[in-house]
Protein backbone atom coordinates (compact mmCIF):
# COMPACT_ATOMS: atom_id res chain seq x y z
CA UNK A 1 0.00 0.00 0.00
CA UNK A 2 2.72 2.18 0.52
CA UNK A 3 4.31 1.91 -3.30
CA UNK A 4 0.67 2.45 -4.40
CA UNK A 5 0.24 5.49 -2.03
CA UNK A 6 3.74 7.03 -2.60
CA UNK A 7 3.14 6.53 -6.81
CA UNK A 8 -0.17 8.49 -6.32
CA UNK A 9 1.06 11.28 -4.22
CA UNK A 10 4.49 11.91 -5.91
CA UNK A 11 3.60 10.46 -9.60
CA UNK A 12 0.03 11.35 -10.18
CA UNK A 13 -0.66 14.40 -8.00
CA UNK A 14 2.98 15.66 -8.25
CA UNK A 15 2.82 16.55 -5.29
CA UNK A 16 6.13 16.70 -2.26
CA UNK A 17 6.75 16.34 0.73
CA UNK A 18 8.94 18.58 2.60
CA UNK A 19 10.45 17.32 6.05
CA UNK A 20 9.76 14.06 7.63
CA UNK A 21 7.49 12.95 10.26
CA UNK A 22 9.38 12.35 13.42
CA UNK A 23 9.75 8.59 14.98
CA UNK A 24 7.23 9.34 17.86
CA UNK A 25 4.76 7.33 19.43
CA UNK A 26 2.98 9.83 20.64
CA UNK A 27 1.76 13.00 19.55
CA UNK A 28 -0.54 15.74 18.40
CA UNK A 29 -0.62 16.16 15.17
CA UNK A 30 -1.88 19.78 14.14
CA UNK A 31 -3.00 19.86 9.96
CA UNK A 32 -4.13 23.42 8.70
CA UNK A 33 -5.16 24.67 6.75
CA UNK A 34 -8.83 22.63 6.60
CA UNK A 35 -11.03 24.45 3.60
CA UNK A 36 -12.22 21.11 2.09
CA UNK A 37 -12.98 17.76 2.17
CA UNK A 38 -10.40 16.40 0.39
CA UNK A 39 -8.19 17.43 3.27
CA UNK A 40 -9.45 14.32 4.97
CA UNK A 41 -8.53 12.23 1.65
CA UNK A 42 -5.20 13.41 1.78
CA UNK A 43 -4.45 12.96 5.22
CA UNK A 44 -4.94 9.41 4.71
CA UNK A 45 -2.79 9.24 1.73
CA UNK A 46 -0.29 10.76 3.34
CA UNK A 47 -0.15 8.57 6.24
CA UNK A 48 0.37 5.85 3.91
CA UNK A 49 2.88 7.57 2.74
CA UNK A 50 5.08 8.34 5.38
CA UNK A 51 3.79 4.82 6.92
CA UNK A 52 2.17 5.75 10.45
CA UNK A 53 -0.54 5.16 12.29
CA UNK A 54 -2.13 8.29 12.92
CA UNK A 55 -5.63 8.59 14.36
CA UNK A 56 -8.47 11.45 14.52
CA UNK A 57 -11.52 12.53 15.63
CA UNK A 58 -14.78 13.70 14.14
CA UNK A 59 -18.40 15.16 14.63
CA UNK A 60 -20.70 11.97 15.60
CA UNK A 61 -22.35 12.37 12.70
CA UNK A 62 -20.13 11.16 10.56
CA UNK A 63 -19.73 8.18 12.34
CA UNK A 64 -23.21 6.90 11.64
CA UNK A 65 -24.22 4.97 8.90
CA UNK A 66 -23.58 4.65 5.98
CA UNK A 67 -19.88 5.14 6.38
CA UNK A 68 -19.74 5.56 9.95
CA UNK A 69 -17.79 1.77 9.51
CA UNK A 70 -14.89 3.56 7.22
CA UNK A 71 -14.24 6.43 9.63
CA UNK A 72 -13.60 4.18 12.22
CA UNK A 73 -11.59 1.69 10.00
CA UNK A 74 -9.54 4.64 8.99
CA UNK A 75 -8.75 5.60 12.86
CA UNK A 76 -11.52 8.47 13.80
CA UNK A 77 -12.98 8.46 16.79
CA UNK A 78 -17.02 10.32 16.91
CA UNK A 79 -17.04 13.55 19.29
CA UNK A 80 -20.24 14.48 20.68
CA UNK A 81 -20.07 18.80 20.45
CA UNK A 82 -22.93 19.38 21.47
CA UNK A 83 -22.86 17.85 25.07
CA UNK A 84 -20.79 19.58 27.83
CA UNK A 85 -18.19 17.24 28.44
CA UNK A 86 -14.46 17.67 29.03
CA UNK A 87 -13.15 16.51 25.58
CA UNK A 88 -9.50 17.45 26.53
CA UNK A 89 -9.48 15.18 29.71
CA UNK A 90 -11.28 12.55 27.75
CA UNK A 91 -8.31 12.52 24.68
CA UNK A 92 -5.90 13.10 27.61
CA UNK A 93 -6.75 9.84 28.89
CA UNK A 94 -6.47 7.88 25.41
CA UNK A 95 -3.42 9.08 25.51
CA UNK A 96 -2.52 7.79 28.77
CA UNK A 97 -4.09 4.29 28.54
CA UNK A 98 -2.25 3.93 25.13
CA UNK A 99 1.42 3.45 24.17
CA UNK A 100 0.89 4.69 20.68
CA UNK A 101 -1.42 6.82 19.88
CA UNK A 102 -0.53 9.97 17.59
CA UNK A 103 -3.64 12.25 17.05
CA UNK A 104 -4.42 14.83 14.15
CA UNK A 105 -6.42 17.59 14.46
CA UNK A 106 -7.67 20.61 12.67
CA UNK A 107 -7.08 23.53 14.78
CA UNK A 108 -9.65 25.85 12.82
CA UNK A 109 -12.49 23.36 13.76
CA UNK A 110 -14.43 24.40 10.65
CA UNK A 111 -13.32 24.51 6.92
CA UNK A 112 -14.86 28.09 6.78
CA UNK A 113 -12.70 31.03 7.17
CA UNK A 114 -11.17 31.77 10.79
CA UNK A 115 -8.90 34.44 12.68
CA UNK A 116 -7.88 32.46 15.30
CA UNK A 117 -6.98 28.33 15.96
CA UNK A 118 -9.12 26.63 18.81
CA UNK A 119 -6.72 25.92 21.23
CA UNK A 120 -8.21 22.55 22.43
CA UNK A 121 -4.71 20.84 20.84
CA UNK A 122 -2.76 22.97 22.68
CA UNK A 123 -4.60 21.97 25.94
CA UNK A 124 -4.97 18.08 25.33
CA UNK A 125 -0.75 18.14 23.96
CA UNK A 126 0.27 20.14 27.53
CA UNK A 127 -1.87 17.65 29.59
CA UNK A 128 -1.33 14.86 27.68
CA UNK A 129 2.94 15.54 28.18
CA UNK A 130 3.44 14.95 24.22
CA UNK A 131 4.72 17.14 21.78
CA UNK A 132 2.48 18.67 18.89
CA UNK A 133 4.14 17.86 15.20
CA UNK A 134 2.64 20.96 12.90
CA UNK A 135 1.47 19.99 9.28
CA UNK A 136 0.66 22.58 6.62
CA UNK A 137 -1.16 21.27 3.64
CA UNK A 138 -0.49 23.47 0.64
CA UNK A 139 -2.53 23.57 -2.11
CA UNK A 140 -0.84 26.33 -3.34
CA UNK A 141 2.45 24.52 -3.64
CA UNK A 142 1.47 21.41 -3.86
CA UNK A 143 3.32 20.31 -0.76
CA UNK A 144 2.71 18.95 2.34
CA UNK A 145 5.32 20.43 4.89
CA UNK A 146 6.17 19.06 8.47
CA UNK A 147 7.13 20.75 11.32
CA UNK A 148 9.81 20.03 14.03
CA UNK A 149 7.64 18.44 17.23
CA UNK A 150 8.43 20.53 20.24
CA UNK A 151 6.43 20.40 23.44
CA UNK A 152 4.62 23.12 25.12
CA UNK A 153 6.24 25.63 27.55
CA UNK A 154 5.00 28.17 30.27
CA UNK A 155 4.18 30.74 27.79
CA UNK A 156 0.57 29.67 25.26
CA UNK A 157 1.13 33.39 23.56
CA UNK A 158 4.93 32.41 22.65
CA UNK A 159 3.95 29.09 21.15
CA UNK A 160 0.83 29.76 19.47
CA UNK A 161 2.63 32.77 17.91
CA UNK A 162 5.57 29.65 16.53
CA UNK A 163 2.15 28.17 15.29
CA UNK A 164 1.25 30.77 13.38
CA UNK A 165 4.85 31.77 12.14
CA UNK A 166 4.71 28.31 10.85
CA UNK A 167 1.97 28.13 8.69
CA UNK A 168 2.17 32.11 7.37
CA UNK A 169 1.39 31.76 3.55
CA UNK A 170 0.01 28.33 3.19
CA UNK A 171 -2.64 27.70 1.32
CA UNK A 172 -5.64 25.80 1.31
CA UNK A 173 -7.91 24.04 -0.92
CA UNK A 174 -10.41 26.72 -0.98
CA UNK A 175 -7.50 29.69 -0.96
CA UNK A 176 -9.95 32.43 0.55
CA UNK A 177 -10.90 30.16 3.50
CA UNK A 178 -7.24 29.32 4.37
CA UNK A 179 -6.06 30.51 7.74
Amino acid sequence: MQSLAKFIYFKLLGWKLVGSFPDLDKCVVIVVPHTHWLDFFMGLLIRKVINKEINYIGKKSLFKPPFGWFFRWTGGAPVDRSKKSNTVDSIVQIFNSRNVFRLALAPEGTRKKVEQLRTGFYHIAKKAQVPIVMVAFDFGQKEIKIGEPFFTVDNQESDLQKIRDFYKGVKGKVPEYSY
